[in-house]
């Protein structure tokens, strides 16, 4: 291949620091200077002395792409005649793993797991130098090398457990001969992404060192004798307690996820010889990447790249953000500086008196001493990040901030108040947030000098440790705004969503969907713990009276009274969610909602609950019923997706993807069913049609429909 290509070599000058590895530019075309074995589109071979250096270069991560396996293959022949082939990769990673956009397609020679059979079985021994991340189709390249050397902090993972897999070339089989049963669940069956210097320990590599090209020379200089291959060392004994154990464990965490499931059985199948396990491993990964788990958790996986880039920033440049100030020491308030301090900002926390201001600093602390106590940080990063925060009751402290978010009641008086506030005392540059749930911010932002800096920032509660933000544009959002809410949201580990402005934004207005026709469901016959039953067995992670009872009743009270001037009149409306409020029956931390909850925290049926429901039914004229489980499903993920398609349709979302990644990261929708919008597309539009409809018909009145159904 003729033109220019970017070239990974060692230097042939030996320095008392050690071999340097230098990036060079020359023309690409055979035979190129006199050592120069092959040079290939994403695999160069070159030859200093009795080295071998095979170096992968296929940004932005080194997948295995058709290419990769191609070139790779060839360059284990090039490297015939050495003494040892070092195998490398340019860039910030080693290989991360497949090119899963060729998933979807039939498989094409060579096969990885060929490819990686032809470097455990190559005459010149092969040595990993790896960096960055070794995963999947990388972990199992790697695996079969002679040696293996990483640098500090590397990570290494099997990661096919998570796009709905199992490895697919032997990482299975060769895992637990290198580290044993235990760890080897951990990583397959987890996706425990383990360090470098853990793997140590495991025995899953054999060295660690700050200069990989002199550790690859020092060990080719005195070359040891060339270990047992992988693929040939019996698998340590392992009791028939630890898998079941295991089993038990995966089940509970994967509420209906097969994938943790699939890989337990695979890496069992490792007690046969490899030429057994090895093959079956292989077909059940060729046929898992056709079922709907995978096709809906590698939909998510590339939902979420598409989300984090939406057309409404491309070309802006965030601007930096290194000190936040944030309004409101509540819950979501301490949550969010939790989360900034946590990545490294200064925050100032401004509070409406030194009392609350006080108790705001220790909600902080708090925060972020659990975040110690689950090992999410050091002392040292506590106490570091401490040292960034302060706790005040005046505005003037903001001065100085690049970014306030506001985080109080939900009132859009309170609000403008607060940014009448902000804005006196940040200047006119500051870029203005509001964390509304629900109310517009363009309104909540009237008043504003300059309402080209201002926007939504939508955190989810815990903020600390929910992932999603939805990043909201008003009409006078710029782009370098919209595109710093996003790098911002990154920084904090967020998934950050764009999202128009319409009541409840994406995430609320869907959630206030789900919620109304469930209840509907309990007007007409169901039960709370019935819909609960049936949501979570379709593997949310806890029904809607579950999750109303652990947010508390009083929030979507107070946003119903705020929409009742405007409901439709003739919208059917289900009053007894109301009705518990005005008892009293405001969820969990009441110790009654929609459940009982005893001194264990428990939920418990309640007769007063049910006694309501069935009363509610009988003052309004309807014959309750029974529901099957599917019936509650069908009717409750049709409206959820109905109401996708709407927001949609109104430019509210770039992407019917959005809605999904919502979805999941906000709202417990199973990550392994994709979301309600892919879902709804796996079992067909046509049966979302139907139930959708149905639900219309029982509720005359009540549903405005997408006009793809």
């Amino acid at each position: 291949m003729r033109g220019l290509s970017c070239r990974t070599s060692i230097s042939s000058l030996h320095k008392p620091n050690g071999w340097s590895i230098n990036i060079r530019m020359s023309e690409s075309r055979p035979n190129a200077g006199r050592e120069a074995a092959a040079d290939r589109s994403t695999v160069t071979v070159d030859r200093s002395g009795e080295i071998a250096w095979v170096t992968i270069d296929n940004p932005p991560v080194n997948a295995t792409s058709n290419a990769v396996r191609a070139d790779l293959a060839a360059a284990v022949k090039d490297v015939q005649g050495a003494r040892v082939a070092a195998l490398r990769c340019a860039g910030r990673t080693f290989i991360a793993g497949g090119d899963m956009s060729e998933f979807d397609a039939p498989p094409v020679e060579p096969h990885l797991p060929d490819v990686v059979q032809m470097v455990e079985d190559s005459e010149v021994p092969f040595v990993a130098l790896m960096h960055g991340n070794v995963l999947g189709g990388g972990f199992e390249i790697a695996m079969a090398c002679a040696w293996r050397i990483a640098a500090p902090g590397t990570g290494f993972g099997l990661p096919e457990v998570n796009v709905g897999l199992i490895p697919g070339a032997g990482g299975t089989q060769r895992l637990p001969r290198l580290v044993g049963m235990e760890a080897a669940i951990d990583i397959a069956c987890r996706g425990r992404i383990v360090t470098a210097e853990d793997m140590l320990k495991l025995g899953g590599i054999d060295r660690v060192a700050d200069d990989l090209a002199a550790a690859c020379m020092e060990l080719s200089a005195e070359l040891p004798a060339r270990p047992v291959p992988a693929s040939r060392r019996p698998v340590p004994a392992f009791s028939d307690q630890l898998v079941a154990e295991a089993e038990k464990s995966l089940r509970k965490r994967a509420r209906g996820q097969q994938s943790p499931l699939e890989n337990l059985r695979a890496l069992q199948w490792s007690a046969a010889p490899f030429e057994q396990g090895q093959p079956r491993e292989r077909a059940r990964h060729l046929e898992l990447r056709r079922s709907p788990e995978s096709r809906a958790l590698r939909h998510v996986f590339f939902a979420e790249r598409a989300a984090a880039r939406p057309e409404a920033i491309a070309g802006a440049t965030p601007r930096d953000v290194a000190r936040v100030a944030i309004v409101g020491g509540g819950l979501m308030g301490a949550g969010i500086a939790a989360a900034a301090l946590t990545a490294g900002l200064r925050v100032t926390l401004i509070e409406r008196d030194a009392e609350a201001a006080g108790a705001a600093h220790e909600r902080v602390s708090g925060l972020l001493d659990g975040a110690v106590d689950r090992g999410k940080m050091d002392d040292a990063a506590r106490d570091a990040a401490l040292a960034g925060f302060a706790a005040v009751d005046d505005y003037a402290h903001a001065a100085g901030a690049d970014l306030a978010i506001e985080a109080v009641f939900e009132d859009a008086a309170v609000k403008r108040e607060v940014f009448a506030k902000l804005s006196e005392a940040m200047g006119e540059e500051a870029i203005l947030a509001t964390n509304t749930s629900y109310l517009d911010p363009h309104d909540i932002f009237r008043d504003i000098p300059r309402p080209d800096r201002c926007l939504g920032l939508h955190f989810f509660s815990p903020a600390n440790i929910m992932k999603l933000v939805e990043v909201v544009q008003t009409p006078d959002t710029a782009a370098e705004v919209l595109a710093t809410g996003f790098a911002l949201a990154r920084r904090l580990r967020k998934m950050p969503v764009l999202s128009g402005i319409c009541d409840g934004f994406i995430g609320n207005r869907i959630l206030s969907a789900y919620r109304r026709a469930a209840d509907y469901l309990l007007a007409d016959g169901a039960l709370p713990h019935e819909v609960d039953a049936a949501m979570r067995g379709f593997g949310m992670a806890m029904g809607p009276y579950e999750m109303q009872d652990m947010a508390g009743l009083q929030i979507a009270w107070a946003n119903r009274k705020r929409q009742a001037a405007t409901r439709p009149a003739g919208e059917r409306y289900v009053a007894i969610a109301d009705r518990l409020c005005e008892m009293g029956r405001l969820g969990r931390r009441s110790g009654k909602g929609w459940y009982d909850y005893g001194d264990d925290g428990k939920p418990q049926r309640s007769t007063e609950v049910e006694a309501l429901i069935e009363a509610h039914s009988r003052e309004h004229g309807l014959a309750r019923r029974s529901f099957a489980e599917e019936e509650i499903t069908g009717r409750l993920l049709a409206v959820m997706a109905n109401e996708g398609l709407r927001i949609v349709e109104e430019d509210i979302a770039e992407r019917p993807g959005d809605i999904d990644v919502v979805e999941v990261h906000g709202y417990g929708f199973p990550r392994w069913r994709g979301g309600p919008m892919h879902h709804a597309s796996e079992v067909g539009w046509d049966v979302t049609r139907r139930n959708m409809h149905l639900v219309a018909e029982e509720s005359p009145g009540s549903w405005g429909l997408a006009s793809k159904l």
